[in-house]
């Protein structure tokens, strides 16, 4: 009973489920997944099996399928079970066969989750063509996956080598970060303690012969280098499992100091989002807060060096990740989605004279609104200085844009407004705006804003002069 009892402290130590909550148990029929079976049964969860046959060792799939169908029996529970053509998707994706296999299995499982309304996504509609006889409106349904200590032991030494961070070394969590529907309540036991329970009660299971392969990743890890170290470290697996625990917490106060460095350096501007140079540059530590800071936007590691040199480089240079663009504006980094045919975001601050873009300039000039005469070019604008709220941002042109073109009081999509001014493909790809509070002011070389016009109340006039 102590394994019984320390399963049910566990689940609510961690908040996974209520007895009030069903359960989507994965069994694949191995010692793992039958101990979980059995240990829900006896702490009175209700639960539902489903088993996935990737096809891929032939008889021995199928005698696994045959088990788990029985496992369902012995507990009177539905089993749900869906065979993969692993092999063909794998290929088909260029994927390798265990990546391919995990994604097939969860992308299943997730759907058998939005079909079953299990309060989780109740807007979704995809549908696994499955029906379950389970009470939906009865609390949620989880996904219990069999996940052991063992497991997460050899989660956290594989992202040891792989360097992923402190976020790599906390090993697998009890529920998902990203999934809050998949829960792993046996992230408490070792292998060794599901094993004895088994056969304390006298459960039988199928055994994987693919564990037995060192040709996976994991399995080396489990069958070779975790059992070498043991040799030299004996309380190797028991250290392991304290660090776990260990870098679970550090990760949460490196969690605390990122997202106050974030606060402090990364400001919403729209789309875009952009980082003060000066405060960036005295920053410590600074490789560290740069990768953070940029990571999301599918920046790496090995990108960090090449963002630092734009803390000193010539506006306009920048860095590039698979989504987005990291350009230096003078006294600023803005990270901007890499569309294509779009072009980065410059600011413009309140004492500032001049913008670089590109092969052009844009200059600003403040002048007395008595005695000012409107310049007839069109490489000119002259609005009313108090309507203008800094920074400006000057950009490229984007579907959606619209304006209050002068003299009219209704708005006008810029796509529409390109068109009444003939307007080529080429021509409209190069058209900047200068923007205000996410109003446009001027359309660069067209015409401005009706909004920001000089009228007789004007004291003070901004002139725009594009060069």
């Amino acid at each position: 009973m102590i394994l019984q009892q320390a399963f049910e402290k566990y689940i609510k130590e961690q908040h996974l489920f209520a007895k009030t909550d069903q359960l989507l148990l994965a069994v694949s029929g191995g010692v793992d997944s039958v101990v979980l079976c059995h240990l829900c049964y006896k702490a009175g969860y209700r639960f539902v099996i489903a088993h996935c046959n990737f096809q891929l060792r032939g008889a021995e799939s199928e005698r696994d399928e045959a088990f788990v169908k029985q496992v369902g029996q012995n507990y009177n529970t539905e089993v749900l079970v869906q065979r993969f053509d692993t092999a063909d998707y794998a290929a088909a994706n260029k994927l390798s066969i265990q990546v391919a296999a995990r994604e097939l299995r969860y992308n299943w499982f997730y759907q058998l989750l939005c079909d079953y309304n299990l309060n989780w996504n109740k807007n979704e509609s995809v549908k696994s063509g499955w029906h379950v006889n389970i009470d939906s409106t009865a609390g949620r349904t989880y996904l219990a996956t069999a996940h052991h200590l063992n497991d997460s032991i050899e989660t956290m030494l594989m992202n040891f080598f792989k360097v992923t961070g402190i976020r790599g070394l906390k090993g697998i969590q009890p529920q998902s970060e990203t999934r809050n529907w998949l829960v792993r309540p046996l992230l408490f036991a070792t292998k060794e303690q599901l094993v004895n329970y088994a056969a304390e009660h006298g459960l039988s299971f199928v055994e994987d012969s693919s564990n037995a392969s060192d040709k996976y990743t994991r399995n080396y890890f489990r069958n070779q280098l975790i059992p070498g170290i043991k040799k030299v470290y004996p309380q190797a697996e028991e250290n392991l499992a304290e660090n776990l625990k260990r870098f679970a917490e550090i990760e949460q106060l490196y969690q605390q100091a990122i997202n106050t460095h974030k606060k402090k350096l990364l400001y919403a501007r729209g789309n875009e989002w952009h980082i003060p140079v000066l405060k960036l540059q005295k920053t410590t530590p600074l490789d560290t807060v740069i990768y953070e800071l940029t990571a999301p936007f599918g920046f790496t590691p090995q990108q960090v060096p090449d963002i630092k040199n734009l803390l000193n480089s010539d506006t306009g240079k920048y860095v590039a990740s698979a989504t987005h663009r990291i350009i230096k504006n003078r006294r600023w980094l803005i990270v901007a989605a890499a569309t294509a045919g779009t072009a980065a975001t410059s600011i413009i601050e309140a004492e500032e004279t001049v913008c670089y873009l590109e092969q052009q300039t844009l200059q600003l000039q403040q002048l007395p609104a008595d005695g000012y005469k409107i310049k007839k070019e069109n490489t000119i604008a002259a609005v009313d200085a108090k309507l203008l709220k800094f920074p400006l941002l000057v950009r490229r042109w984007k579907m959606g844009d619209y304006f209050y073109p002068l003299g009219m009081k209704k708005k006008k999509k810029l796509a529409r407004f390109f068109i009444d001014q003939k307007l080529s493909k080429t021509d409209k790809e190069a058209v900047w705006v200068v923007v205000s509070d996410q109003r446009i002011v001027w359309v660069v070389g067209h015409r401005i804003d009706d909004r920001f016009k000089i009228t007789p109340a004007t004291k003070t006039i901004t002139e725009l002069r594009l060069v």
